[in-house]
């Protein structure tokens, strides 16, 4: 599925999401990445819902958003909030999709100017 706009001045877009594969610009990444509103994607450890630890949610801190976007795989799968604990006792939100729909949703935001993240499980193709 190809999305819109291709380039915004000075953001991050996903411009493309396809089984295994998320497009940021014109760059492609097959696996999980943190992709902020502004500034260097980047690849993200976990493959899938099953592997993420606590430790993978405070890397999120680093890029300061106010809101996170997580993109869950190929269906909307929901995790305990003690994994994302460290964001909520920093007020920052956090919200769970598939990662279709937070692809979409992270763009959205960024046409709005706000400070999102993208946390985008990208599990290989043909693993669902």
């Amino acid at each position: 599925m190809k999305f819109q706009p291709d380039t915004l001045p000075g953001a991050n877009v996903i411009t493309r999401h396809a089984p295994g594969e998320v497009w940021v610009g014109a760059s492609r990444f097959g696996s999980s990445v943190l992709v902020p509103w502004q500034g260097e994607v980047q690849v993200w450890r976990p493959a899938s819902v099953a592997e993420l630890e606590p430790a993978d949610f405070e890397a999120l801190l680093a890029s300061q958003p106010e809101l996170v976007i997580f993109g869950s795989g190929p269906r909307q799968r929901f995790v305990s909030a003690a994994l994302y604990r460290t964001l909520l006792e920093r007020r920052i939100g956090f919200e769970t999709m598939d990662t279709g729909a937070a692809c979409r949703t992270y763009n959205v935001l960024v046409t709005e100017g706000r400070h999102v993240l993208a946390a985008l499980i990208v599990e290989p193709a043909g693993t669902t």
